[in-house]
């Protein structure tokens, strides 16, 4: 079943592996993409589809070093070449629009982070002065929150005439859509803060905007229950989630994709209320072949990997072949050259 196709709300996907979004770090400093990242993303045009590491979707949405954006006509323009080049590969591929929120440093992005509300995240991000304590972030006006959901839709806009097929909505990982739906990162006392319904609200309005803008066939969205990044509490995750994922079914997005709770009970609630496709990513059973069989068996439609993919440019055919696979290093995952990065042996590569 993981090699057989699927059909993506019209996309055609010749098989049920999906490269999971993966952050790079090797953007250059005004947010173009790198000359190598059209390469790294055309030698693994053989997933199913692909989903690429976060995009800001505006300045205000950096958080990281060398990360790059879809809000200028030159980032479009890098971003043309990454998707020409996948799909001249034969390959299918969604920009992951991703606002980090509170998770930032004015030394990587030159301005303060901002986020639902005024709450520093107990720990530290890298900077090109070393490890530091994250700021305090500025909150978000009402009509700053309003301003940042239509932020999305235009970045979507531009991924489309970027080449991209569709985007995906970053709503997992303790990023901004996240920290709206966490309990203390958001203290809002508006209407996008408070109950469950206020918590909720930012991220079904961005996946609205977002919809209207591009077409719901071409949006997806990932959340990740209970996940702790970022300093963020979910204690009521068996509230929040069922309600988000009831509200945005009602949106006939194209995908929703899971990252995997240590909850079955919660993992199963969220299959049966979401209609449409399902993408469940799960990093605790390590193997991914055993990974995928295991979640295609319990419903889910595709199954995202990270770390596989990273290393194995052609990890489809490797899967298929029960071949041995390369071990991801991690001291080459973030920032640097084309070491770690497409210079990973393809199994052409081992024969030759």
């Amino acid at each position: 079943m993981s090699f057989s196709p699927f059909t993506l709300d019209g996309l055609q996907l010749p098989n049920r592996l999906v490269m999971a979004p993966m952050t790079r770090s090797r953007a250059y400093v005004d947010g173009i993409p790198s000359s190598l990242t059209a390469l790294y993303y055309a030698q693994r045009a053989s997933a199913g589809l692909i989903i690429t590491e976060g995009i800001q979707p505006s300045q205000a949405g950096k958080g990281y070093m060398n990360t790059p954006g879809l809000y200028t006509d030159e980032q479009v323009a890098g971003w043309r070449e990454v998707t020409d080049a996948v799909h001249a590969a034969g390959g299918r591929i969604f920009a992951q629009l991703m606002h980090a929120g509170r998770i930032g440093h004015p030394d990587n992005t030159g301005g303060m982070p901002v986020g639902p509300s005024a709450v520093r995240p107990s720990t530290q991000m890298f900077t090109p002065n070393g490890m530091q304590d994250i700021p305090v972030p500025v909150e978000l006006s009402t009509s700053e929150v309003e301003a940042t959901v239509q932020d999305f839709a235009a970045a979507a806009v531009r991924a489309v005439d970027a080449g991209f097929d569709g985007v995906e909505l970053h709503g997992a990982n303790g990023y901004l859509i996240h920290q709206f739906l966490s309990q203390n990162a958001n203290l809002r006392e508006d209407g996008f803060g408070g109950s469950v319904d206020g918590r909720i609200r930012f991220a079904v309005e961005t996946a609205q905007a977002v919809a209207k803008a591009i077409g719901a066939s071409r949006v997806g969205i990932r959340i990740s229950p209970g996940n702790g990044a970022g300093d963020l509490v979910e204690d009521d995750l068996h509230e929040v989630y069922p309600a988000l994922v009831s509200a945005l079914a009602g949106l006939d997005l194209a995908y929703l994709h899971l990252v995997a709770s240590s909850s079955d009970e919660l993992n199963g609630r969220i299959r049966a209320l979401w209609p449409n496709a399902l993408i469940v990513n799960d990093s605790s059973l390590g193997d991914p072949a055993a990974t995928v069989a295991h979640w295609l068996d319990r419903g889910a439609d595709l199954v995202s990997l990270g770390k596989s993919f990273l290393a194995n440019p052609d990890l489809p055919i490797r899967l298929r072949l029960g071949a041995t696979l390369n071990e991801a290093d991690f001291t080459t995952a973030f920032g640097g050259d084309h070491r770690g990065y497409t210079d990973y042996p393809t199994l052409a590569l081992h024969s030759a």
